[in-house]
């Protein structure tokens, strides 16, 4: 016995909550060395699975399931697409779009829950039983044996209703129907969320775009310097010194087209990253270093931050959580209230009995066998009068109220925020446009100064540091000027965002 004993009581022991700590990491400075189980997947409990392959330090094994990626969407290899075609894309494909949606479903699932506490709550229970006893006696030298068993089954329905409640409910189902205007909001504001984001990595990807161009267009000019230089060289009239100046340009002006090409390697993944596709996926993508800019800006900023405060989807959001919260102070309330209910219940039983006793004595049948069929019903009404909860109550409403106060103030943050955001961006977009014109007559000059310098640099009568520094401050001038273009639509799709307004693809 005590063999058998001892190796329970230490398995027994072995399996308390403090040998868990087995799952764990052994030591602050060793690495953990995870299980896997069939599946693949990575288990802390080594019981669970077999021990993975060995790795190097802080490295996991690998899962070849993680390793799958969503399907990408098709792809039309034809078509060049638009920004309104990558917000199509995006507002099919990306999981935020889903995971507002699913969030709306559940708010709206919510106020039915609220709704159905008008309705009665009817319950059926049916239980089944078997009971059995045997047993022998003796007396006075006589014995006997006695078997029994016992079945039977009890089937009720009950019905619970309340009806009347001085408004709970009533507040109850506000707050819910709010709570889904709520949801409903932060899906079109997830909506619009994702059409910025899209819109800016569109426009910055033109943009870097734009520089890899004038990367090219440096290049090609750097090359013509050279050319001149190497040409007045081999005329005596330049130096060595300039020939090895403009190689150093090229150079340099090579090497600036690489680190171009690179930024719009990386604008791109961004942009399918904010679409919401695998980053491998291949696509055209629409030029836009002519489209228009806008010019609907003579709109007073007070008529555009009260239309921005109208429609803003934080602004609406805060004044149905305010509703929402001044619902759950008249819920609070009526808990001092007394409730009416109803309450109904029907019920059927059933049983048998088989007794045997051997042998009978005197005129008592060996086999007895009894039966019980029996209905019932019942109906209660009633109220309900709560009289000491030990403050619970009061506490409830003051905590209902101290939100409803919360709300309120979270709203009139909603609106301050929102109108710094609309001013901010109106005078962003203002800035922007005004930065356009000035670069365009930066770049004009800049041009002028360069073709002038080169002229004069080929015929002899111009310097190469006053030609070389001409050609850098055209590449500046171009960078500026693809960079105003971008920043430019960015800022009206961030203005149309910040006053509510970018349901769709932002137009100029």
């Amino acid at each position: 016995m005590r063999a058998r004993f001892v190796p329970l009581l230490a398995l027994l022991l072995g399996g308390c909550a403090t040998s868990a700590q087995r799952m764990a990491p052994p030591a602050p400075d060793r690495p953990w060395s995870p299980s896997v189980d069939r599946s693949g997947d990575l288990t802390a409990d080594p019981r669970k699975g077999h021990a993975a392959a060995p790795t190097e330090g802080y490295v996991l094994p690998a899962n070849p399931a993680a390793a799958a990626m969503a399907a990408a969407p098709a792809i039309d290899s034809a078509k060049v697409y638009g920004l309104a075609d990558l917000i199509d894309l995006a507002e099919q494909t990306n999981p935020e779009t889903r995971i507002a949606w699913n969030e709306a479903r559940n708010a709206a699932l919510a106020a039915g829950i609220a709704r159905s506490t008008y309705l009665p709550r009817l319950t059926a229970t049916a239980l089944g039983g078997y009971e059995t006893h045997s047993g022998h006696a003796s007396a006075l030298g006589l014995s006997a044996e006695d078997r029994g068993s016992l079945t039977g089954t009890v089937s009720t329905l009950s019905l619970q209703w309340l009806l009347f409640d001085f408004g709970k409910r009533e507040a109850l189902v506000q707050a819910a129907d709010q709570g889904t205007v709520i949801a409903d909001i932060g899906f079109t504001a997830a909506h619009q969320k994702l059409i910025h984001v899209v819109s800016l990595a569109f426009y910055a990807y033109a943009a870097a775009r734009a520089r890899a161009d004038s990367s090219e267009a440096s290049l090609k000019d750097a090359r013509d310097v050279q050319t001149a230089a190497e040409a007045r060289k081999a005329q005596g009239v330049g130096t060595i010194i300039e020939v090895a100046q403009a190689r150093q340009f090229t150079a340099q002006a090579e090497l600036a087209k690489v680190r171009a090409n690179g930024d719009v390697s990386d604008a791109y993944v961004t942009l399918l990253s904010a679409i919401g596709i695998p980053p491998l996926t291949s696509m055209r993508i629409a030029d836009i270093s002519d489209q228009p800019l806008p010019d609907n800006l003579d709109k007073p900023i007070d008529q555009v931050l009260s239309g921005a405060l109208a429609r803003r989807p934080d602004v609406l959001a805060a004044i149905a959580a305010q509703k929402a919260a001044n619902a759950g102070v008249k819920a609070a309330k009526a808990e001092f209230m007394p409730k009416v209910f109803v309450s109904a219940s029907g019920s059927y039983t059933s049983g048998n009995i088989d007794v045997t006793a051997l042998p009978g004595v005197g005129d008592q049948s060996p086999t007895v066998n009894l039966s019980n069929h029996r209905w019932g019903a019942t109906v209660l009404g009633g109220v309900t009068i709560p009289l000491y909860d030990a403050g619970v109550r009061d506490a409830m409403l003051a905590q209902a109220r101290d939100r409803a106060a919360s709300a309120t103030e979270t709203l009139d943050r909603a609106k301050l925020g929102a109108s710094q955001e609309v001013v901010m961006a109106n005078s962003k977009l203002r800035t922007s446009i005004a930065a356009v014109a000035a670069t365009k007559a930066l770049l004009d000059a800049s041009q002028t100064t360069y073709d002038a310098a080169l002229a004069a640099f080929r015929h002899g009568v111009g310097s190469s540091t006053d030609m070389l520094a001409a050609e850098r401050q055209l590449l500046e001038a171009r960078d500026a000027a693809a960079d105003a273009h971008s920043a430019t639509l960015s800022a009206a799709a961030t203005l149309a965002l910040a006053c509510g307004v970018l349901g769709k693809a932002p137009q100029p």
